[in-house]
């Protein structure tokens, strides 16, 4: 069967008009907290930890164990569905690989031996250490990396302690450019999840985004919509990914180059006066001078750049002119590709404020305000004076970069950094250059890790402490700023298993070790959450019951009269030319910049997310690792055949650069890609002996980027300039 564009909006709309129906039925029917009928079965409503989106989703729990999840209808993230990852929650709760108690390393960083510890012993340790470090370099030389929901209670201890040191790596490693690039043309940034009004579109436009297969769940619900409204879409892509297969244009662009085409964009919006006129004129400034930069940008010259015909350019620049305000050409989320990529942000901001879709129906809908304070009656943090800024030569970094915090650990410039928490984060592969991370773990007077799995990153601790799942603990509340105000709880399914404990507890014992006792009065959890509720006006129990409330914002999602927005810029207005970025010595316009191409006989090294997994936090999960053991390596057929190679052939790859892939990767010939780029799903490549599903299998990407180009505004690190060249093994 022929699964078309016609076919894939046909039955994804059946699906998406039941979960309307559900989303819309009367309270006696989602009264799922309420003990059921059945004996022993119990209906508890919480949201997902599988990936960032938080979907709601109902456990049924069985004398006492979880036995199936479902989709919360009134969650707005997910609408009443779960992706494949979502429903292989069980997977994660019931994994035997999980970490089950406090462990202390009697080894040596890289080769642990590894100690069964109290909670008591563990903690002390750790306090102890703590107080050595503050007492000999001061707190800020404790410095916390995190990665999901839990994460608020350990930066909420660090602060305490009296350090601002905290970092994510989807800031430097992911989105940190797009948002820095909003912020300095409209600033705002675009949200997480992102505030495209897809579903209202009549043009989308992708650039490197392999929505479905990043799952992004209510954000694809939207896109089918959208289509199925009769929305164009072009997506410009070097792969057929699955979004690319349903467009109406895909254009195949040559990697590197994807700031000609927006440039080249830009330039015709503005010659043949397609941008919205009225908008430009009252919100924005600098529509003179963005015209005169990009002058040079023609259809012509950015075909040669590009490989995509001019025609085509002018053609949808054209048509994105006619759809206008209607389009949203979207920023993506992975944003960290060549080095220079707060520009590239910068120019799909600026292209969007051209066509006036900032604000307006069918492109970027204005979030709600609101949320929920934190917990009432904390004494204020204490704060470090005189201590250098890591970030410095990172003018616009908005958030503290993960490779500062290494950099400081190992050359202790502007200060020393001695101590290091992670949470949730498999550093080994969420960061480039893992031999520089090693560098700086050998300088530390401390590494903690805390965690569900034995992830590669847990080699390198000296204390491991095990987090209970997202199905057995409360955790903090999940608000999204959408059209409406979503207020999301985490509650426990069942018992933590084994060992394991919420962060809650750990930062509270911790807190109570190191005479932090007044930053930490809750008894428990749920108590926390309790309080934070009551003081912003939402009742408790009744979140409980339903795990999800939404309020409404009452104004308009959209610029309408009466309703002006407002610009966080120094001019007040959009800024399509920036004049912070040229006191600071960049380019005020995006301005293009060829990048390096393959050498003769390697490949640009292209990565992205598998369907099924959401990196190294689900590959060794039972329910997803039978369905996709590891990853394989996309290779243009002809080029294949060309270097010798069939599909299910074992190579291993080697880089431009001298680093060879400690594994091994199947190949699989497509005419789905480019000829000068491979490309293979990211998360793969663990190398932990206790993950016994996911260790040694495929090849990761990350192991092979060294040295990575940063970009200069705001510290990202470039992750797409490896060049690789496959070499058969077995």
């Amino acid at each position: 069967m022929k699964f078309s564009r016609r076919t894939f909006l046909k039955t994804v709309g059946v699906a998406s008009a039941g979960v309307t129906a559900a989303a819309t039925m009367p309270e006696r029917f989602l009264s799922w907290a309420e003990e059921s009928a059945e004996a022993g079965v119990k209906l508890v409503p919480t949201f997902c930890e599988l990936c960032f989106w938080n979907c709601g989703l109902i456990a049924r729990v069985e004398n006492g164990k979880v036995v199936k999840v479902e989709g919360n209808p009134l969650s707005l993230r997910g609408r009443g569905r779960l992706c494949g990852r979502g429903n292989a929650a069980l997977g994660a709760l019931y994994d035997p690989d999980r970490l089950k108690y406090p462990l202390i390393n009697t080894g040596t960083r890289g080769a642990p031996v590894w100690k069964r510890a109290s909670w008591d012993e563990a903690l002390g340790v750790i306090a102890g250490r703590m107080e050595k470090i503050r007492k000999e370099h001061g707190p800020e030389a404790l410095a916390l990396f995190s990665h999901g929901t839990g994460g608020a209670f350990w930066k909420h201890l660090l602060k305490a302690y009296g350090s601002s040191n905290y970092t994510a790596p989807s800031f430097a490693q992911c989105r940190g450019p797009r948002d820095t690039g909003f912020l300095l043309t409209f600033g705002a940034d675009v949200g997480s999840p992102e505030y495209y009004d897809f579903d209202n579109s009549r043009h989308i436009v992708l650039l490197g985004s392999h929505l479905g297969e990043n799952a992004h769940n209510s954000q694809v619900q939207d896109v089918v919509q959208g289509l199925a409204r009769g929305a164009r879409l072009t997506v410009v892509d070097p792969r057929l990914s699955n979004i690319a297969s349903k467009a109406d244009d895909w254009l195949p662009i040559k990697p590197a180059t994807d700031l000609a085409l927006l440039l080249a964009w830009i330039r015709i919006v503005i010659v043949e006066e397609l941008y919205d006129r009225e908008y430009v004129g009252k919100y924005a400034t600098g529509l003179e001078e963005l015209g005169a930069a990009v002058a040079e940008y023609t259809p012509e010259w950015a075909e040669k750049e590009t490989d995509i015909p001019a025609e085509t350019i002018v053609r949808i620049a054209r048509d994105l002119g006619k759809s206008a305000p209607h389009v949203c050409i979207g920023a993506g989320r992975y944003a960290v590709w060549y080095g220079d990529d707060t520009q590239r942000s910068r120019a799909i901001a600026i292209l969007n404020a051209l066509l006036g879709s900032w604000g307006r129906e069918g492109g970027y809908y204005l979030p709600v305000s609101g949320g929920v304070p934190e917990y009432p009656g904390l004494p204020e943090y204490p704060h470090s004076e005189g201590v250098p800024r890591l970030d410095e030569a990172y003018p616009f970094a908005s958030l503290q970069t993960t490779t500062s915090i290494r950099q400081a650990s190992i050359t202790g410039k502007p200060h020393p950094v001695k101590g290091w928490f992670v949470y949730g984060c498999n550093l080994m592969k969420t960061m480039p250059d893992r031999e520089e991370t090693i560098r700086a773990l050998a300088n530390l007077d401390l590494v903690v890790a805390i965690d569900v799995l034995p992830v590669d990153m847990i080699a390198h601790a000296d204390v491991v402490l095990p987090e209970c799942t997202y199905l057995e603990r409360y955790d903090n509340l999940s608000v999204g700023k959408f059209k409406e105000l979503e207020i999301s709880l985490r509650q426990p399914a069942v018992e933590p298993l084994w060992e394991s404990r919420p962060s809650w507890w750990m930062t509270r014992e911790l807190g109570s070790r190191l005479g932090l006792q007044a930053y930490f009065p809750w008894k428990d959890g749920e108590e926390y959450l309790a309080r934070r509720c009551e003081a912003g006006g939402v009742e408790f129990a009744e979140l409980k019951k339903k795990g999800v409330i939404v309020r409404s914002g009452g104004a308009s999602p959209y610029i309408v009269p009466g309703s002006e927005p407002t610009f966080d810029t120094p001019s007040g207005k959009i800024e399509l030319f920036s004049k912070q970025l040229q006191e600071k010595g960049f380019d005020p316009v995006p301005k293009y910049t060829r990048h390096p191409q393959p050498p003769q006989g390697y490949f640009r090294l292209l990565f992205g997310r598998s369907p099924l997994h959401t990196f190294s936090r689900t590959t060794n999960n039972f329910l997803l690792a039978d369905l996709q053991k590891e990853n394989s390596l996309w290779i243009n057929s002809r080029k294949g055949r060309e270097l010798g190679l069939k599909d299910g052939d074992t190579v291993q790859l080697e880089t431009s650069a001298g680093v060879t892939s400690p594994g091994t990767i199947r190949v699989k010939l497509t005419e789905r890609l480019r000829e000068d780029a491979v490309y293979l799903y990211h998360g793969f490549g663990v190398h932990a002996a206790g993950m016994t599903r996911a260790g040694n299998r495929g090849v990761g990407d990350d192991e092979l980027i060294a040295k990575p180009t940063v970009d200069p505004i705001m510290g990202g690190t470039a992750m797409r300039t490896t060049f690789v060249k496959p070499v058969r093994r077995g």
